[in-house]
């Protein structure tokens, strides 16, 4: 079973997400475990604050290193097999299927969602000489796309999504995977037409057909962007 840790300051942002649907019946399944480790609980003043001002100026506020790599460690506690540690820096290589593919064969899988101005980068330095030694395990930097978000949850609950859906047995069959099949952009379903606002909107005749080579050409060619 693939374990995945994300380390939030919110953790109901993601399990709501975490808990429906697909993923959901994944994690009833045992096919995933998720759990979570906030930063917060690794603070010692009374109000949980993680943050402090930026050296060398600047606005907005950054998250302090330590509170965040105590929370990796103890997510890891009594883990032993192949870890990947996950760090979200906007720029940095894109998170594909190519690597969703790779994750699978990790057995815990971090994913650290930083905050505000981000993590003070100490925490990095802190994380790799942890993981080092470790065999088979990496800290990789990955980025969701070109966009700044708020904060790392987003692109944690996607790289889980993403993952999940490639295990054997979570989509039911292997090609309901769509980039493992002639697949398309355009999908359509009944009625044939519909009628709206005066005008007949028409299933492309192709897909009435039943020409299963034409069909696929078809997909083939409307893969791109719309």
């Amino acid at each position: 079973m693939l374990r995945f840790h994300l380390i939030t300051l919110f953790p109901e942002v993601c399990d709501a997400y975490l808990n429906a649907s697909i993923l959901g019946r994944a994690r009833e399944a045992k096919k995933i475990k998720v759990d979570y480790q906030s930063p917060r609980t690794y603070v010692s003043n009374k109000w949980g604050k993680v943050d402090e001002r930026p050296y060398g100026g600047g606005p907005g506020m950054v998250m302090t290193a330590l509170p965040v790599v105590k929370a990796v460690k103890k997510a890891l506690t009594r883990r032993n097999g192949k870890t990947a540690i996950i760090w979200f820096v906007p720029g940095a290589k894109a998170f594909t299927n190519k690597e969703a593919d790779a994750l699978i064969k990790f057995d815990d899988v971090v994913l650290v969602c930083g905050r505000y101005e981000g993590i003070d980068d100490r925490a990095v330095s802190m994380l790799k000489a942890f993981l080092k030694g470790k065999t088979g395990s990496k800290f990789l930097t990955y980025s969701v796309g070109e966009a700044t978000l708020t904060g790392g949850e987003v692109p944690a609950m996607a790289i889980v999504d993403a993952v999940t859906r490639r295990i054997p047995g979570v989509l039911g069959k292997d090609e309901s995977v769509e980039e493992r099949r002639v697949a398309s952009n355009a999908v359509y379903t009944r009625p044939e037409v519909i009628d709206h606002e005066g005008k007949k909107y028409k299933v492309p005749p192709i897909l009435l057909s039943g020409h299963r080579a034409k069909i696929d050409e078809w997909k083939v060619a409307k893969k791109g962007p719309k």
